[in-house]
């Protein structure tokens, strides 16, 4: 597939003329609120998102979930059987509870959308089915073809909707993560850190503290030193954070603790990091003798590594960038997302979606004007020819 840069402006003039109605259909997507954990609050949106992509040509097949709102799966009528595709992954759940609206309003302000959910992330959905559009639009055709899959439980975990995104990915030339671009500057993000949670639980001895304080083994006191040693494995220079952001533990002030526990939120940039730090973690050994440790947790959401098929996209990237006239830069990302799962079989860019700030903050915003620009880039992006001559072609 060869595309002028004349084209490109096209696609870009395009999009711009549908402006008004991106942000249309982007407010009522935002007002229809939809959290992780409201299982039945998925199917509102989830009724827009398809009603969209089949008026564009989609046929949408519905994945119904146990622990989720579910999924969908969306690919071209025209589609040919066999040939290569490329992903278009993200999520329709939000983090913020049925009623949010009532203190934090839809509306436009100084070129700027608000709403509940407005950049983390339906505006990159909106983005992916408009660049769609416009491809159509303008008379091209990806020889790879764009299947959208959206899932439900991306904010708690994507536990769920895990083994298809793998899956896809396995047999996908490539992936395009529709989350936010990083901060108001719109960073295209190369890079996420993984993500780990672990649990340190203190088994010691309770006694009365003022009758027979001899013959406690505290819990609490052993927890602090596990505490500091969990923090010690902080290493900026390398990325790696670890944060105990919770601690329990006795029963009463008068009381020897006789258990105590600690959960701590771990960061890395590399895979080896990551086996590192669950090593490092669960070597824990106890300072005050008679305590037990009870060490549970991983890393369950692996780091997105600057791999080399993804920092060829990225080259793509800039390279469309320029077709379209647009500045872009690139970034890595503190915290995870389905991307850091299909970048363990496909050349993976994440952030394609809105620019905008204050993800999972009352200041969440997008920024309107740059909503055409990104599904510009991203339709460009969609027109690239095939990468992986070793991928399977069978979907």
């Amino acid at each position: 597939m060869n595309i002028t840069a004349n084209n490109a402006i096209r696609i870009l003039e395009f999009l711009r003329s549908r402006q008004d109605e991106m942000v249309g259909f982007l407010t009522e997507m935002v007002k229809a609120e939809s959290p992780s954990y409201d299982f039945a609050a998925q199917a509102p949106v989830q009724a827009m998102i398809c009603d969209a992509l089949i008026d564009r040509g989609y046929q949408v097949r519905r994945i119904s979930g146990s622990n989720s709102g579910g999924q969908l799966l969306a690919f071209p009528n025209d589609r040919v059987t066999g040939q290569p595709i490329q992903l278009l992954i993200g999520h329709c759940d939000t983090v913020w509870p049925i009623g949010t609206l009532d203190e934090m309003p839809v509306r436009i302000n100084d070129g700027k959308l608000h709403g509940p959910g407005v950049y983390d992330m339906k505006a990159g959905l909106v983005q992916a089915i408009f660049a769609i559009e416009a491809l159509r639009a303008v008379g091209e055709t990806p020889s790879v073809t764009p299947v959208f899959f959206i899932n439900s439980d991306e904010e708690i975990g994507s536990m769920e909707s895990i083994p298809n995104i793998l899956r896809l990915a396995r047999i996908a030339d490539r992936a395009f993560v529709m989350e936010p671009a990083l901060g108001p500057s719109g960073k295209l993000k190369t890079a996420r850190k993984g993500v780990g949670r672990f649990e340190v639980r203190v088994i010691g001895r309770a006694s009365h503290a003022g009758l027979a304080p001899e013959e406690g083994i505290s819990a609490i006191l052993e927890l602090s030193h596990v505490v500091q040693s969990l923090f010690a494995l902080n290493d900026p220079g390398k990325g790696i954070t670890v944060n105990v952001g919770k601690i329990d533990g006795g029963s009463r002030p008068n009381v020897v603790a006789s258990q105590a526990s600690a959960v701590a939120d771990v960061r890395v940039v590399t895979h080896s990091d990551a086996c590192y730090i669950e090593q490092a973690i669960f070597g824990l050994q106890s300072a005050v003798p008679g305590t037990q440790l009870q060490i549970s947790g991983r890393v369950g959401r692996p780091p997105m590594e600057k791999t080399p098929g993804n920092q060829q996209l990225w080259r793509l990237a800039k390279q469309a960038a320029e077709e379209l006239k647009i500045p872009i830069e690139e970034g890595t990302a503190g915290g995870g997302s389905d991307g850091n799962f299909t970048s363990l079989h496909t050349p993976t860019i994440d952030g394609m979606g809105a620019v905008g700030d204050g993800a999972h903050a009352l200041t969440e915003f997008v920024f309107v004007d740059k909503m055409p620009e990104r599904a510009a880039l991203l339709a460009r992006m969609l027109l690239q020819p095939r990468l992986k001559t070793n991928a399977e072609a069978e979907f």
